[in-house]
């Protein structure tokens, strides 16, 4: 019956189905409406609200702006772009209403032909521009039904001027550049205002493709595309033929500079923070770019400030070294040949010659001998790299950041995002986990040679620059003056998962560390914003705080929308540990590995830290603690096979020292800071701690190992006042007191030197990762 009534269809089956056909289709497209975006958001492009980031004290920092785009009003843009455009893309578009029916027709029989065109009205441009993700991109007939319905509403509620604005003000023209005013900028030096015709032509050109007619590498292209315009223009009467006969045959002349957003005063801790914002607007259905919020951070603009010059300082110091050493002026002729060969191995254009069947010695001798490429090459790769943060240890909130020498030249960020052995700073964990086990600053180890069996067979030879002198050093002197073998002897007595757990409790919350023995000379990377924050912990009474760049946000009408608190403090290390940890780590600057504090900068606060070195110099750190303020900077390259050349520059006692050296002695005469301050004095001993010591002495008694055994003794020297911080100033030329079997007390060895060293055997060991950590011993 059914296949009958297909074959001979009846009048009344034939007006059904096709009164049918278009009921169905207006059904979809009314389904279709409340899936199209809201047009009120076309206002807000138009007023255009970024978020502003505002320091504590009240400097702006920053402002979010989703692209580089000035916003000008139609009045203000040549009218040679106008006619161009409305020549070009739409010529219709004063009359049709939103969808230009007749083009649209075209274009689908020519799309049925096999020719595909399109068939696009300005405002039907403006939709996908603006609205990509709710629209689709795909080439479907669902998208464009969404497209069209957009257009249309478009069409009802906005002039035909504010149209012409929007979208000239929102179309992209590469090279991070938005809008007609930026690409007027950005390929002819001029405003929009001032563009001509053959400038305008261009640019419009451009829309059909922008990468395709790209006139800074696609010249000729782009010609051919703007003298298309041209065409066009006279086609529909903004052009005559004797004008276009002579302007089609000019030359194309750019005037090309990148446009670059302005860094502000702290560009890589705005970079960190518009991540975090962005998921917390998402989260509170706020826009970052377009609500006009206030977000006021926790950030000193005067710290940041001189955080900033002691980086830049510094850093062009050090540049200097790195460039006579390396042989930067003359393409790195005076570096490691094998390293050097290592780079241009390394790079595509030695790669595309090795491709393409030359051999290794042919491509080197052709590369070598171009001077500008070796140049290039070596100065990348000797680019001295920098990074400082300053955090207050009270209440965790983050003063000054900054993430390398040159936000424009280096934006990659060297606070959080680059991981670096930490060296000797990572030798206080090891000591916090021993006072925390009950030992004392004033026990001893023998320095002698350690051996240390690793998993596998291996064995792990720690070393220091001077011999084995087989006399006791106490604990104070052995972190002091930074001892690789008195450390490596108490890792083995505390164990490298109780160290690895300690640091995971301080601070070290997002790096993963082997725990192995070679982790207490600082072998497993780690990030400069997770060692400040550790060593904030130790500043705190072994409190640790979550670091914080928020206080609050605002509307912008001032309206607090949300307010941040410091986290809670985690106690992970006991009052009374800290204290002695703190306590030793005074002597560091008061005669050990970083007197130049105290000597150099003439720092006369209640302050303590660490330096620290990773194998051949290739990274140096330096970390400061005062009771308001804990600071620290890392000294390296990117590459580490690239170092400074120098045993004595390469230390971060000469390298990171400075920049925090420099930092606190003017936050001190400016009294940022108040030298006055003192860490807390040290806390009653309780009754559980009493016995804790009384049980540890005797057990050091009873099975303390015999001196001739692997593992060093421990001994427990009379107890000791230990001298308060240093209140008069040294002569420059003086030294401090050495102890008598340390023959180089100022000079800090490589903290990860050894003969043989097999420390680092990840699959050999446990690893302590973030999401397993446990809390502090």
């Amino acid at each position: 019956m059914c296949i009958a009534h297909l074959r001979h269809p009846t009048r009344r089956g034939v007006v059904r189905t096709l009164v049918a056909i278009p009921a169905v289709a207006l059904l979809y497209v009314l389904l279709l409406i409340p899936l199209t975006p809201g047009i009120g958001d076309l206002r807000r492009a138009k007023i255009e609200q970024p978020a502003q980031i505002h320091s504590a004290d009240g400097k702006l920092l920053a402002e979010f702006r989703p692209t580089n785009r000035e916003w000008v009003h139609l009045a203000d843009i040549s009218p040679n772009v106008i006619d161009a455009l409305i020549a070009t893309e739409d010529h219709r578009f004063y009359t049709h209403h939103g969808l230009d029916w007749r083009r649209t027709g075209s274009a689908a029989l020519h799309t049925f032909s096999g020719s595909r065109q399109g068939g696009s009205t300005i405002t039907q441009q403006l939709a996908r521009n603006l609205y990509p993700d709710e629209i689709g991109r795909s080439q479907t007939l669902t998208r464009k039904l969404k497209e069209a319905i957009t257009a249309l509403k478009i069409e009802a509620l906005y002039t035909k001027s504010e149209i012409l604005e929007t979208y000239l003000n929102t179309v992209p023209f590469l090279y991070n550049a938005y809008g007609i005013e930026m690409a007027a900028r950005t390929y002819f030096d001029k405003s929009a205002g001032h563009l001509d015709l053959l400038e305008s032509a261009t640019l419009i050109g451009m829309l059909k493709g922008n990468s395709y007619y790209n006139p800074v590498i696609n010249p000729e292209r782009a010609v051919q595309r703007r003298n298309t315009v041209l065409a066009q223009m006279v086609k529909f009467g903004h052009l005559s033929p004797a004008a276009y006969e002579t302007l089609r045959r000019r030359p194309l002349r750019i005037d090309f500079e990148r446009q670059v957003e302005a860094p502000g005063r702290a560009p890589h801790f705005a970079q960190q923070l518009r991540r975090w914002l962005i998921d917390w607007a998402d989260s509170n259905d706020y826009n970052i770019y377009s609500d006009g919020l206030v977000v006021r951070t926790t950030i000193d603009s005067r710290l940041q400030a001189m955080a900033t010059q002691a980086v830049i300082w510094q850093g062009n110091q050090l540049q200097a070294i790195a460039n006579a050493a390396w042989g930067a002026r003359s393409g790195c002729n005076g570096g490691n040949t094998d390293v050097v060969r290592a780079f241009v191995r390394e790079t595509p254009q030695y790669r595309a010659a090795k491709d393409a069947g030359q051999t290794d010695a042919d491509i080197l001798k052709h590369l070598n001998a171009d001077r500008p490429f070796m140049q290039a090459l070596c100065d990348n790769k000797t680019r001295v790299q920098a990074a400082f943060l300053a955090i207050d240890p009270r209440n965790g909130q983050v003063k000054a950041w900054v993430g390398s020498r040159d936000f424009s030249t280096d934006p990659f960020d060297h606070v959080q995002q680059a991981r670096r052995q930490p060296g000797s700073t990572f030798k206080p964990f090891v000591y916090g986990a021993a006072f925390a086990q009950g030992s004392k600053p004033d026990d001893t180890l023998v320095d002698q040679a350690v051996e240390i069996p690793l998993a596998g067979g291996e064995i792990w030879r720690p070393n220091d620059e001077t011999p084995p002198s087989g006399r006791p050093v106490t604990l104070r002197d052995g972190l002091a003056y930074s001892r690789n073998r008195i450390t490596a002897q108490l890792v083995q007595n505390v164990g490298p998962y109780k160290v690895a757990r300690l640091a995971r409790a301080m601070g070290v919350r997002d790096s993963p560390l082997d725990a192995v023995p070679s982790l207490a000379l600082g072998t497993s990377p780690v990030t400069l914003k997770e060692m400040v924050a550790s060593y904030g912990t130790i500043a705190n009474g072994g409190a640790r705080i979550e670091p914080m760049l928020v206080t609050r946000i605002e509307n912008r009408k001032g309206e607090v929308l949300a307010q941040f608190a410091p986290n809670k403090p985690e106690q992970a290390l006991s009052p009374a540990a800290d204290h002695e940890l703190l306590d030793v780590m005074r002597d560091v600057v008061n005669r050990g590995t970083g007197t130049a504090i105290r000597n150099r900068f003439g720092i006369r606060a209640d302050v303590a830290g660490k330096t620290g070195t990773t194998q051949d110099n290739a990274d140096g750190w330096f970390i400061l603690m005062h009771p308001q303020l804990v600071a620290g900077a890392w000294v390296g390259f990117n590459d580490s096979r690239v170092t400074l050349r120098s045993d004595y520059w390469g230390q971060g006692a000469h390298s990171a020292l400075p920049i925090v050296g420099d930092f606190f002695q003017r936050s001190l005469r400016n009294r940022m800071i108040d030298p006055r301050e003192r860490f807390v004095m040290e806390p009653q001993t309780g009754f559980f701690e009493s016995m804790r010591d009384r049980l540890h002495d005797w057990y050091q008694r009873v099975f303390a190992p015999k001196p001739e055994q692997k593992a060093a003794p421990v001994k427990r020297n009379p107890p000791r006042r230990t001298a308060p911080p240093v209140v008069a100033k040294a002569p420059a030329s003086s030294s401090a007191p050495q102890p008598p079997i340390l023959q180089s007390p100022h000079s800090e060895p490589s903290d990860i030197r050894d003969e043989g060293f097999a420390g680092l055997v990840p699959d050999l060991a446990p690893t302590i990762d973030p999401a397993s950590a446990s809390a502090a011993p």
